[in-house]
């Protein structure tokens, strides 16, 4: 593996527990959006020209077997816990020669080619720590980290502050990215409204829009 190989990692929990902030959705249109949704981010990062590789972890069947079908690796879960999981998928990348990882959520169906190679193009610096923050500027929507296990992964509550501070106190180089498309994670009703008013109409977000349209309410902004 040369030197210069960037990696993105997308993080996908079981999807039988997914979603459940997504009040009065039913548990399968949650499984449908979630696929949706992962199926929109991995296909903008296959076409990300600066991306070596792309890799997805989870240990749900429905996921491994999209991921399989766009030709993508699987890293199976054998942690318990979304940051032990990305620490382990780091692990095996710095074993296996990777440079960089870049940490991009599944429900981030907005994320354009372009962000993601800004966010590489950050990191060429040497070892460094690229965050790009949610819409409400406390959360982190992606995480480059050059080498990948460069700090531990902090998701969660104040995860933005957390990942700077963890930077910091290595003395890595930090950079804030402020991304709109990817600023837009799924977790809540009110993030479903504002994702059904921001879809481009673009074929490929055909069936995300049919599930978001077949979602009770959500053009209303009613829960």
């Amino acid at each position: 593996m040369r030197s210069s190989h960037a990696v993105a990692v997308v993080p996908v929990k079981d999807l039988s527990i997914a979603k459940r902030r997504l009040e009065g959705v039913s548990a399968e249109n949650r499984r449908q959006l979630s696929l949706a949704m992962l199926s929109l981010v991995l296909s903008t990062l296959k076409r990300v020209k600066g991306l070596d590789a792309i890799a997805v972890v989870s240990r749900d069947s429905d996921v491994i077997n999209l991921t399989r079908s766009l030709d993508l690796r699987v890293l199976a879960e054998r942690t318990n816990g979304l940051n032990e999981a990305i620490a382990e998928s780091a692990h095996i990348l710095v074993h296996e020669g990777a440079s960089t990882m870049v940490v991009i959520p599944a429900d981030v169906p907005l994320i354009t080619p372009t962000e993601v190679s800004r966010i590489l193009e950050a990191q060429r610096g040497g070892p460094s720590v690229t965050i790009v923050p949610d819409h409400n500027g406390t959360g982190t929507n992606a995480l480059a980290c050059s080498p990948p296990d460069a700090i531990s992964p902090c998701f969660g509550l104040d995860s933005l502050e957390n990942h700077a501070n963890a930077a910091q106190d290595t003395g890595l180089a930090l950079g804030v990215l402020p991304l709109s498309g990817l600023a837009l994670d799924v977790d809540t009703p009110d993030d479903l409204v504002k994702l059904n008013s921001q879809l481009p109409g673009a074929s490929d977000y055909a069936a995300l829009s049919a599930i978001l349209n077949s979602i009770e309410h959500v053009g209303t902004g009613e829960s």
